[in-house]
């Protein structure tokens, strides 16, 4: 049966981790009917949390959707991870949710991903609910949760006038629907106590509601009662404008609450119908069954029966199996296959999918999360901005032989995540595996065990380092070998001084009167370019901005060959580098921290100790932004520390400025460092 964009509601659940997202899907599909079985997380047998990895952490590593029909709307609930490493997951998932209800636990204060979510909906005007969850643990307090998220939010406003006993909740009004919930299931009316802190929230939630509508805005002023759908109506407008964030409460685990959101996000909360995809250009396409084929693909699994599956949107028409439709960002022609709707880890096949509705398909062998697929195949939508890797590790096989494994199975979970890179330092030749953190790429080692049957080690990168010379010397070269057969000889003369013109290596011939025949020049100058690789210090970092003049030198009418003065420059290379004050550089690069102003002094402070040098600070939308420079020998954990020292609340960008001279104390450690790895190989 065709469901079309007005009948739908696509919800992301989001929020700090541990606060009971998935949970709460569960309850929403039990409740609606579309499970016979209510799951739980500590159990391992939810339906969304399906991965291994997932079941034996006890959290969600990756978004997950499931379906349910309730009062005649299908549901399509993502549940996206808490945990900051996977939230790219959140990002790609919003750019499909017409809505978000941010869950958080009722502890009397504000998560940090509470705090995060609610700052993203906000300045993207992602509709939002916020959902106050636990309201049946022990020690929850469910005011002070919401006292202590309005105080920073002035867009969030409680609908939820409670009925308190201590600090539990055991009911409350809401007042929009002005319906009496029970959570001991006794009915019955509002208490009398209630009814004053009700007419004060109710007379909120109208002014809220006239704000949405001119019209209803007239009536307000006039004076007249807005009706029961006309306050519906509007407080949806500003709902869907941004304008008000609202406060729901219950209890996932006991379901206590969960009818109340199922009416709310039914009756209130905007359909694929009331948000039409922003296009690239400006422009905006609405969600229409008889419109253009367009699709969004916002994540892709690598199932071991079924291959690849894409998630995708249907952003515009109507997508059956059969029909073929191409890539934008690669060009390809794809072929869809049969459709399927997901619930969790299993799929329900269908003969269509139409505008505003979530669905999946099989093999699409050139498209990969994020892409665009449409007719013409040049449908641009808006892209997110998905946070770039700052934490790094070196990656190898744990087992030699193991490499292609490792590496192929690393590229088939790149599918699954687009948050990690993995990427060849061309200075050191290690791969690097490069994510947003250590658990994610924890994660990543454990499926490559589990699903590619191979194990990756994760070690510390080496890093960069480079030599330099400091002064100007000449020194000689002489390679002689007479061995009873053909001989060898060469001798050259070189001059080495600071300054390449290239800023790597620079060669001047300046021989005269054939002291060094011609056909042996190229030959000097191959032995030194040879013997850059290895700086004089550690025998392991190249040696960069060297200028080589070669002035002089002898040969045999006999011996001289071009081996030998390739020799005989690498010797010179060697004696003449080692008294030219040979120094240690070190790479550095420039992070832009954000963090709010509270840790301004933290995260200063602990540059100062990473020999780090603070070129400035800056106040953008509320946030203390640090532009600092730091070597990268200082900052290769940063992610987690940084994470560590804010509560999560801190986040920075890095990039490659240039070489500074390693500090003196520091220099005999890292030639040390590198004797050991040279012995080790």
């Amino acid at each position: 049966m065709a469901v079309y964009a007005k009948d739908i509601r696509n919800i992301a659940l989001i929020g700090h981790s541990g606060e009971g997202k998935t949970t709460l899907a569960e309850a929403l599909l039990y409740n609606a009917g579309a499970l016979d079985r209510f799951g739980k997380v500590d159990d391992g047998n939810s339906t969304m949390d399906f991965d291994p990895e997932e079941i034996s952490r006890h959290i969600s590593i990756s978004l997950s959707v499931a379906n349910c029909t309730y009062k005649g709307t299908k549901l399509n609930i993502i549940d996206v991870p808490g945990y900051f490493d996977f939230e790219c997951e959140m990002l790609e998932a919003l750019t499909v949710a017409d809505s978000a209800i941010i869950v958080t636990s009722a502890t009397g204060s504000m998560s940090v991903g509470t705090e995060k979510a609610l700052e993203y909906c906000l300045e993207k005007k992602i509709p939002a609910v916020l959902f106050v969850n636990g309201i049946d643990k022990e020690n929850s307090n469910f005011q002070a949760t919401v006292d202590a998220i309005k105080a920073r939010f002035a867009k969030v406003s409680s609908i939820v006038v409670p009925q308190l006993e201590g600090h539990k909740l055991v009911g409350y009004v809401n007042a929009v629907s002005g319906e009496y919930v029970n959570f001991a299931g006794n009915g019955g009316a509002m208490p009398a106590s209630l009814n004053g802190e009700y007419q004060n929230a109710r007379s909120a939630v109208i002014e809220i509601a006239a704000e949405g509508d001119d019209e209803l805005m007239m009536k307000f002023f006039d004076g007249e009662e807005l009706s029961a759908e006309e306050i519906t109506r509007g407080f949806a407008a500003c709902l869907l404008n941004g304008a008000t964030v609202p406060v729901l409460v219950g209890s996932a685990l006991q379901r206590q609450g969960i009818d109340q959101l199922l009416d709310f996000i039914v009756g209130t909360l905007p359909s694929p119908a009331d948000c039409p995809t922003k296009l690239a250009d400006g422009s905006t396409l609405a969600a229409n069954a008889d419109g253009p084929i367009v699709l969004r693909v916002f994540k892709t699994i690598t199932d071991q029966f079924s291959g690849k599956l894409s998630i995708f949107k249907v952003v515009s028409g109507t997508v059956k199996g059969g029909i073929s439709l191409k890539n934008g960002r690669t060009g390809a022609t794809e072929k869809i296959g049969g459709v399927s709707f997901m619930k969790g880890k299993k799929q329900e096949t269908v003969d269509a999918a139409y505008a505003g509705d979530i669905a999946t398909v099989a093999r699409l062998s050139e498209t990969a999360t994020g892409d665009v697929l449409s007719e013409s195949g040049e449908v641009e939508l808006v892209k997110v901005d998905l946070p770039r890797p700052v934490y790094s590790r070196a990656v190898y096989a744990a087992k030699k032989g193991d490499e292609d494994k490792v590496f192929g199975g690393l590229s088939r979970l790149k599918d699954e995540d687009i948050a990690f890179t993995v990427t060849k330092d061309p200075e050191t030749g290690e791969m690097l595996l490069s994510g947003l953190g250590d658990t994610q790429l924890d994660v990543i080692c454990k499926k490559l065990k589990s699903k590619f049957n191979c194990e990756a080690v994760l070690q510390d990168p080496r890093i960069p380092y480079h030599e330099t010379i400091r002064k100007c010397v000449e020194a000689e070269g002489k390679h002689k070998k007479q061995s009873g057969g053909a001989g060898q000889y060469g001798h050259c003369k070189v001059r080495f001084e600071p300054g390449a013109q290239d800023g790597v290596f620079e060669f001047v011939d300046a021989v005269v009167g054939g002291t060094v025949p011609r056909q042996f020049i190229p030959s000097v100058e191959k032995g030194l370019r040879q013997a850059i690789q290895k700086g004089v210090l550690t025998q392991l970092y190249p040696m960069v901005n060297l200028k080589a003049t070669l002035f002089d030198g002898s040969s045999h009418p006999v011996d001289s060959k071009d081996i030998a003065f390739q020799m005989a420059a690498i010797l010179a290379y060697k004696a003449g580098c080692e008294k030219a004050s040979p120094v240690l550089l070190e790479p550095i690069y420039e992070l832009k921290i954000t963090v709010p102003a509270d840790y301004l002094g933290d995260v200063m402070g602990d540059m100062n100790k990473r020999r780090g040098r603070i070129m400035g600070t800056e106040m953008v939308n509320g946030k203390q932004v640090v532009t600092a420079e730091v070597p990268l020998s200082e900052i290769q954990k940063y992610a987690t520390d940084l994470r560590s020292m804010t509560q999560g609340r801190g986040r920075y960008e890095m990039k490659y400025v240039r070489y500074e001279e390693v500090p003196a104390p520091s220099v005999p450690k890292i030639i040390e460092d590198a004797k050991k790895l040279l012995d080790e190989e």
